[in-house]
C-alpha cells in the first residue's frame, strides 16, 4: 500500500490535537506519507510553526538540506500572506523534491489552521 501525496484537513476537524490524532493513525495506517502531514508528531504543533527547529533537517533526504552547499536551509514563514519560502544561505537556492513537498504541506498547515480557527 502507498501513502497519499496529498495533505488534507478535513473540514469536520476542529482542534490540533484532533489533527494530529487523525494523522498519527493514518500516517501509522500507510493512508499519509510523512512529507504530507500538516501537524508534527515530534513538536505537537503545526509543521508550520516547527518546520525550523532542526529536528526537520535531513541532509540524507535532502528535507531543508543544500546538497551542492551541505547546509542547512533557511526557513521564512509568514502566517499573514500564508509565504513560505526554504532557501540556502550560502547559494541562494538549495531546493529538493523533499523540500518543496515539505513547503507545501506548511502552505496546507498555514490553510488549515486558518481554517479551523475561523470556523470556531
Amino acid at each position: 500500500m502507498t501513502a497519499t501525496t496529498c495533505p488534507a484537513a478535513p473540514a469536520r476537524l476542529r482542534s490540533l490535537p484532533v489533527l494530529l490524532a487523525t494523522e498519527d493513525d493514518a500516517e501509522d495506517m500507510g493512508l499519509l506519507a510523512p512529507d504530507d502531514r500538516l501537524t508534527c508528531h515530534v513538536h505537537g504543533r503545526w509543521i508550520h510553526q516547527c518546520v525550523a527547529s532542526p529536528a526537520h533537517v535531513s541532509p540524507v533526504t535532502r528535507h531543508r538540506w543544500c546538497r551542492g552547499c551541505r547546509t542547512e536551509l533557511s526557513v521564512a514563514v509568514d502566517e499573514l500572506t500564508g509565504t513560505v519560502l526554504m532557501t540556502c544561505p550560502r547559494c541562494g537556492h538549495g531546493g529538493s523534491a523533499a523540500t518543496a513537498r515539505l513547503t507545501e504541506a506548511c502552505r496546507a498547515s498555514l490553510a488549515a489552521e486558518r481554517d479551523i480557527r475561523h470556523a470556531a
